[in-house]
This record gives C-alpha cells, sequence and structure tokens, in this order.
C-alpha cells in the first residue's frame, strides 16, 4: 500500500498583506494529481493546516473543497488529520462526523475516556485500495501541557526535564496501545513538535515552549513505530536514520523557505518493509529574495527589478513574492518609499523591505551610558541613527529643536 505524509498546508496565511489562497488552490490541485498518479491509499496531514485558530469562511471551504477533491480523485482514499499549534483545535474536529463519510479521520484534541487518556481512540486503521488493513496510525495531535500525563515542575536534584518525562510517558502510552491493537501490522506515529536536532527556519516557525523546552529527543517515540509522520518544521528533514520526518512545508511561507526542496514524503509498505521518498511539488508562485546575498542599493534594485519576467495575463496573487535587503545609502525613510514605489511598479508582490548598514565599523554601543552623561539631543541623535541607519539631516535636528522648545 502507499501513503502520503504530508503537513504545514497554513491554509489562509497572508504575507505582508498578500493573500496566498490562489497558490494554496494550485498546491492542493497539484496534490490530488500526485494522489491520483501514485495510486496513493492513505493521506496523513501532521497539523497547521489552518494558519491561525480563526481561519477565515473562505480558507475553510477551500480545505472542505479539497478533501472532496482528494475523494473524487481516488475514491478508496483514507485520510488521516491531526492538528498543529496554529490550527483551532475543537473547530478543526467538530465536522469530524461529516467528514468520516469522505474517508477523513480528524484528531485535533487527545481522546479521553472518563479522565483517562484513551490511547486505543488514537489507533486508526489504514486499508489499501481493496479496503484490506495493511497499516495503522497512531494519530497524536499537537501536545499542550494539560496533555502530559503526570507532569509536574517540582525541583529534584539530578531529576532530567520534566517536560521529556512527561513526554515520553504519553508517547509510551500511546506505544503500549498501538502494540496491543495493530496486530504486528506497521505503524506509523504521528505528530505535531520540534524534535532535538532538526532544523528549524528562522522566522518561520513559532517555537512550542511548555516550561522551558521547545524540543523533544526522538527516543520519545517508541520502537512499535515503524515511521513517525511529523509536522511543525518547514524544511523537508529525516531523523534517527529515515525512521522520523518532516515531509516540510506547501511551500515557501517566508524568505527563511527560499531554496528548500518543498513537497510531499511518498511511503510504500510491503511486507516486513516500509520504503520513504520524497515527491518534490513545485510553488505555484515563485519567492525571491534581492539580491540573492547581501544588500544592494536602489539603482541595483531598478535593474534587479526590470529582468523579472511574468506572463501578461498572470493574476496578481501569482506573481513572484519579494524580499528586499537596501543598504542605508541615506535616511531609511526615503530609501524605503523610493523602493516601495520601484515594486509597485514591477510585476511582483512586496513581501518585505529590510534597510542596514553595509558593515558597522565597531561594535554598536548602547544608547544611553548614562542620564548624567548625555542630553536628549543626544539620545536624539544616537535613536535616528539606530532606526534610520543614517545621521539625520539638518531639518531633522531643527525638528526636534523646536518640539524641545514647544514643550
Amino acid at each position: 500500500m502507499r501513503v502520503l505524509h504530508t503537513a504545514d498546508w497554513h491554509i489562509g496565511q497572508t504575507l505582508n498583506g498578500w493573500s496566498r489562497e490562489a497558490e494554496h488552490r494550485i498546491w492542493l490541485e497539484e496534490l490530488a494529481q500526485v494522489v491520483a498518479a501514485e495510486e496513493v491509499d492513505v493521506l496523513l496531514v501532521t497539523g497547521d493546516v489552518y494558519d491561525g485558530i480563526s481561519p477565515t469562511a473562505a480558507a475553510q471551504s477551500l480545505l472542505y473543497r479539497a478533501l472532496r477533491r482528494l475523494k473524487d480523485v481516488r475514491p478508496s482514499l483514507v485520510t488521516v488529520i491531526t492538528s498543529g499549534n496554529h490550527d483551532p483545535a475543537h473547530r478543526l474536529q467538530a465536522p469530524g462526523p461529516i467528514l468520516e463519510s469522505l474517508g477523513v479521520h480528524v484528531v485535533a484534541t487527545v481522546r479521553r475516556q472518563g479522565g483517562t487518556i484513551d490511547a486505543a481512540a488514537h489507533m486508526i486503521p489504514l486499508p489499501d485500495g481493496d479496503g484490506t488493513v495493511r497499516a495503522w496510525a497512531c494519530a497524536i495531535p499537537f501536545l499542550r501541557t494539560a496533555d502530559l500525563p503526570g507532569l509536574s515542575f517540582t525541583a529534584e536534584e539530578g531529576r532530567a526535564s520534566p517536560i521529556v518525562e512527561a513526554a515520553r510517558r504519553f508517547h509510551a502510552l500511546m506505544g503500549e496501545a498501538a502494540e496491543a491493537v495493530a496486530d504486528g501490522l506497521p505503524v506509523i506515529g504521528m505528530g505535531h513538535l520540534h524534535c532535538r536536532g532538526a532544523t528549524e527556519s528562522e522566522g518561520s516557525e513559532r517555537r512550542i515552549l511548555i516550561g522551558n523546552e521547545h524540543a523533544l529527543p526522538h527516543d520519545v517515540f517508541p520502537e512499535i513505530f515503524s515511521y513517525v509522520a511529523l509536522g511543525h518544521l518547514h524544511q523537508p528533514q529525516s531523523l534517527a536514520g529515515g525512521r522520523i520526518r518532516y515531509s516540510g512545508s506547501c511551500f515557501p511561507l517566508s524568505a527563511a523557505e527560499i531554496g528548500y526542496d518543498h513537497g510531499v514524503t511518498l511511503i510504500d509498505i510491503g511486507e516486513g518493509r516500509l520504503e520513504a521518498r520524497h515527491l518534490p511539488i513545485a510553488p505555484p508562485a515563485r519567492m525571491l529574495r534581492l539580491p540573492a546575498r547581501g544588500m544592494m542599493d536602489l539603482a541595483q534594485l531598478e535593474e534587479a527589478l526590470g529582468r523579472i519576467e511574468v506572463p501578461d495575463d498572470l493574476e496578481k496573487d501569482l506573481q513572484p513574492l519579494v524580499y528586499v535587503h537596501l543598504e542605508a545609502t541615506g535616511p531609511a525613510s526615503v530609501l524605503l518609499a523610493e523602493a516601495e514605489r520601484m515594486l509597485a511598479g514591477a510585476p511582483v508582490r512586496t513581501a518585505g523591505i529590510r534597510v542596514s548598514r553595509a558593515a558597522p565599523e565597531e561594535r554598536e554601543a548602547p544608547l544611553v551610558a548614562s542620564l548624567r552623561e548625555t542630553t536628549p539631543e543626544d539620545l536624539f541623535l544616537a535613536a535616528f541613527r539606530k532606526t534610520n541607519a543614517t545621521d539625520p539631516e539638518d531639518r531633522h535636528v531643527a525638528a526636534f529643536r523646536e518640539a524641545m522648545l514647544g514643550e
């Protein structure tokens, strides 16, 4: 049988005011084509389906249409969705009884019975195209502090991290249920967390903090899990010899993700074997950093924008998203205004503009050494330089002095 592992769709995301809906619509259709072409039996979505806890009606509609489309192209498809830290867990889970008619199972909260964790209720059978169960999923949603059994922050000498201990107990409980239910069949664990040793994407993912921990060791996952399908980190990557894997985000969601080999992970399960491989899916729209490294001035920006070519009929919401890093050759406000004017006239969407000094000659000193050793004007000058990466002009100093006289 074939299982497709994906995560971190972030439906509903906007970037600097630009909607990503058109990109998501195209990417989800590409996903449907992969499911059909590869004859996928099971689709796993490991969290961050939505970008925020209050998804719009349009975002929710986009998800439900995608699930309907996946079922149309592959009628035997079974889909298992778990929640991420961005998701509204209860809202994600609420339509579960209806979605089950499409073969979609949603596990967005830890299931309990009589106040006790019902680990067996997290086990989802995974059938092949003929309906024969070939494997099981242990569907674990994003875990919050209240989900971890026996969690205590009481200080004890020589004690290991209470978060790691509690997480280990939780996953051991899941492993015991998996062993009892699966009856020798392969088990795929699902989770949404940061595993130690994995690479973060700067500015893309929120650090999940419980206590003082934001990452768990990979050995919290019991050996009964033949494969661990994770979400949260946006770069496709594997740990523990490939047994633990992040499929990565659907397409670049920030500048840090430019250059990632975005796609999904295809898992083949046969007699006594489980093999995983990456399948790339091209982003629906380009994301560019100008320049690719370092900084540029306004003349170089104008030249770079002139080299960007897009089809005349390309809709605005699919034009390239551009991050610009300018060298501070003048007041930042002036540079920003001119850069915004250039970008508005180009066939691109502005994702962000940053202005920086080329290279500070010495380590930056604090704005205030001592109130006795400075004046209000000194503070203004230092703050202006820090904010604008250049010295103020005479008119700026004059305006400050007038403001001070007015006081």
